[in-house]
């Protein structure tokens, strides 16, 4: 009955996308094997479920599929739990004195669902005020992917990417909001395809309101080439 109980407990927690920690649960030995040796295993995981479920793998469509997701789950969507992939992000200092608020919007984001391990795609948009350093435009969007390519729940994405920001450019003032479908949501449970996920993390001055409201202002307007 205990067991029993947990299921349901374990159940409740994904179809409600509750998450438990702010950084991404790992094992103290999530690094002891290679990629080549993760990938071996899992692709033999990956076969046995497709057997499971009365696939036939002598199919010439079917047969390397094992394979490819393996490499998928480690080389790609899971890339980011890899310490060594984290971008370094350099800072440079603010010799031109620009001291407002310096945004960068619809950063694209693929991210996968921890509790299904179904596809989160969605837009970031991030803020900072340069405390005396500013980092380059393409590592705000390099950091962003870092943090989503692993098993995550929207709002420890959000914070984490705020984190690291905040760590690089030395300073508090950091906001970032994050725009994104669910097809954990989308495509099964509910299957409500029109709702997304809305989630923020503003530090320092963004917890002001005239602040906060310049930001959501600067990511409202439509940008035309």
């Amino acid at each position: 009955m205990k067991i029993e109980n947990n299921i349901e407990e374990f159940e409740s927690l994904g179809d409600d996308h509750i998450g438990t920690s702010f950084d991404t649960p790992l094992r103290r030995d999530a690094f002891k094997l290679s990629n080549e040796e993760k990938i071996d295993i899992i692709k033999d995981d990956v076969r046995h479920i497709m057997e499971t479920l009365g696939l036939d793998l002598t199919d010439d469509s079917l047969n390397g599929t094992p394979n490819r997701v393996a490499k998928m789950f480690v080389k790609e969507i899971f890339g980011g739990l890899d310490p060594k992939k984290k971008p370094s992000a350099s800072t440079f200092e603010n010799k031109y004195k620009y001291g407002e608020m310096l945004v960068e919007k619809n950063i694209t984001v693929y991210s996968t669902c921890e509790h299904h391990l179904l596809p989160i795609v969605g837009k970031a948009h991030i803020a900072y005020i340069s405390n005396g350093s500013v980092v380059g435009l393409s590592k705000m969007n390099r950091i962003v992917d870092y943090y989503a390519k692993r098993p995550q729940v929207q709002e420890r994405l959000t914070i984490q990417i705020v984190k690291e920001l905040q760590e690089v450019l030395k300073t508090q003032d950091v906001a970032c909001v994050i725009d994104a479908k669910h097809l954990c949501v989308n495509s099964r449970g509910i299957r409500d395809v029109d709702c997304s996920t809305v989630t923020s993390e503003f530090g320092g001055k963004f917890k002001e309101e005239t602040t906060r409201r310049e930001f959501l202002d600067y990511i409202k307007l439509e940008t035309k080439f």
